[in-house]
Formats: structure tokens, sequence, C-alpha cells
């Protein structure tokens, strides 16, 4: 088989279009589009370390413009951004506040207190977002001989509640609630919030101090997140970055990447939220005692509880789909640019026949 065809022959096979898999484990596992591809092969690049990759630079200058921030940084993961941003802004011996299911808070293998030295005061966030109320009370709980805090973390789209968006005013008044307290925003699937909401990514990013994107989920980018704030804040980023092994060199070729899909990505994410909605009516068909609600399917996330996740994602294998799961009982299905109405029907036809 020729290289070319040889190529697309596996990402149909990965991405489950018309070959073996329908992949819906998670929106990371996207492919690069042809367009992205031939950005990346004629990448005009440098030394990023030295702040002089072109293409790098464009990138983080574009999407500051995008989220109405100052400046932005280029670095390999999300959850680097998140660890630079906490590095940042939340001294050690400080605590962070933070949603009890956050992403900061279980997915990146405690790294908060091992690189910065704090702990969390985690806060229910069962509905993705934070009650004013609770970040209040631990300011107040200073006066008490409680840890300070000295950051809040909010995830927008909340990916356990099934990537439930934040309101704008909701996110607003956590901000007032913590009464000058840093916000730090995790926007990991920042666009799909927009899409969901209306409220632009600049609306979003206004009140908050930071916040970080990624570029390798929905938008379908090889590698790579941005995290954007104040031109100081982002020039100690850079060191934080340093510090945390994330200088990249000619990273443009990354970049290039970034940038088609900030350009050509975003608008379509409204298809994946769509067949997200569709998967879920499959779901509660299928388990009406689940807790999965189609109705409050607004992104691209749907989650449902089972007492055996391993016979589910067995049976699911089996009929060629992929599914995935983010806590004991807890089931995921994650759509993206990769799996289209046929491979969303097929998932469907799965899900109904799991015994």
């Amino acid at each position: 088989m020729a290289d070319g065809k040889g190529k697309e022959a596996r990402r149909r096979r990965v991405a489950g279009m018309t070959g073996a898999l329908v992949d819906l484990r998670s929106d990371t596992v996207t492919q690069p589009t042809p367009e992205m591809r031939r950005a990346m092969a004629d990448a005009d690049v440098g030394d990023d370390v030295y702040g002089e990759d072109p293409t790098v630079n464009a990138l983080q200058e574009a999407f500051a413009e995008r989220v109405g921030k100052e400046a932005a940084l280029f670095v390999p993961s999300g959850t680097m951004a998140n660890q630079i941003a906490i590095r940042l802004l939340a001294g050690p011996g400080s605590t962070v506040i933070a949603g009890a299911r956050q992403h900061v808070v279980i997915y990146e293998n405690g790294a908060a207190g091992r690189n910065a030295g704090v702990q969390f005061h985690t806060v229910a966030d069962d509905d993705g977002s934070l009650d004013p109320a609770d970040v209040a009370w631990v300011v107040a709980a200073v006066d008490h001989h409680y840890p300070r805090p000295g950051l809040i973390c909010v995830e927008n789209s909340h990916m356990p509640a099934d990537g439930a968006p934040w309101e704008l005013d909701r996110l607003e008044q956590v901000v007032a609630a913590g009464a000058g307290i840093p916000v730090h925003l995790d926007g990991a699937r920042l666009f799909n919030a927009e899409t969901a909401t209306g409220t632009s990514a600049a609306d979003y990013a206004a009140p908050v101090t930071t916040l970080m994107c990624c570029l390798s989920k929905g938008l379908a980018a090889p590698v790579g997140s941005l995290l954007a704030g104040s031109v100081d804040l982002m020039e100690a980023a850079r060191d934080e970055r340093q510090r945390l092994g994330g200088g990249m060199r000619q990273a443009g070729v990354l970049a290039a990447a970034g940038l088609v899909a900030l350009r050509t990505m975003v608008e379509r994410l409204a298809q994946d939220h769509d067949r997200a909605r569709r998967l879920a009516e499959a779901v509660a068909d299928r388990w009406p005692e689940s807790g999965c609600d189609p109705s409050a399917i607004r992104t691209n996330i749907v989650t449902w509880r089972h007492p055996d996740t391993d016979q589910v994602v067995g049976h699911l294998r089996s009929e060629g789909v992929l599914a995935g799961t983010i806590a004991p009982s807890v089931l995921r299905l994650v759509t993206h640019v990769d799996v289209d109405d046929a491979g969303v029907e097929r998932a469907m036809k799965a899900i109904a026949s799991c015994p």
C-alpha cells in the first residue's frame, strides 16, 4: 500500500469514520487535518526558547487577541499550563480553591502538591460550577485559623459534569466571592463552552487572571496548549515553563497546526455537541437508571453510571466502539471531528445491544 494511502487507512481505523473502530474514549485521539499537516510541513521556525520562532509567536498573539488578554504562552500540554498558573499565582503553603472533580484536582497525578507546595480546598461542583457562597466561606475561614487561599481554579467546560459550560454571571460571582484572590480558568475545552453558550472566549477570560486552552482536544491539533494573561505574568510563565522542561525549541512545526485549529475548527464544534446528545439518548434509553440526562448534554461529553464498567467497555469494543471510564462505576463517551454520523449510529446500536 502506498504511504499516503496507508496513513489514511490508519487514520480511519483509529477514528472510526469508515473503519474498524469508533473511538469515543476522548477528543484527544483526534488526528491533525490535511491542512494542519501542510502547515506543519511549511512552517517557518526558529528557537522558541529564545523567543525567535515566528510561528509560535504568531500563535501566541492570535490566541491572546482571541481571548482578550495581553499575552499568551505556548506549552506542550494543558496540565503544564495549569501547573504553571498554580506556581505563578499560589504561594507555597497556600490553598487552592477548586471543585472536587476538576481536572487539576483529580487527573494531574498530584502535580500541584509536588510542583507548587500547595494543597486543595475542594468544594462541591456537581453541576460543573462552584457556589460563590462556598468560595466566600473558604475566604472567611482564614480568620478561624484555616490556611490562606492563594488561588481559585475553575474548569470550563467541566468534563465530569458531562462537559457542562459555565454561565458567565456565575463565573463573575465566583470571582467576586474570592475578594481579590487570583482566578485561573482551566479552559481545556473553552471553545466548546463558547459554542454551547454563545459567550465568547474573551468574555469568559475577562474576569479571570489567567486561562488556558488545549488545542489538541476538540480543535484537533496534534500537540499543545496555550496559557494567557498579562505580559508580566506570561514573562514569568516562560521561566516556569523552562523549570518544568517545557522549552520546545523549533516548536513552530506544532504551532502551525494550532493556528489552523483556531481558524478552522471552532465553528464545527456544534456538530460534536449534536452527536453527543444523540449518544446520550441511546444511553438513557438503554440504562434509564444511569443518571444520564440527554437534555443536560450541551457540549461533547456524555457520562453515566453502571455497576460493571468493564462489561460495558468490553461489549462496546466487541462491536467496534471504544469507550472510557473516568471514575469507579462511571463511563464516558466523547465526540470529536473524527467520529461522523455513521460512527455515532454504530455506537448507538452497540449501546442498545449491550447486555
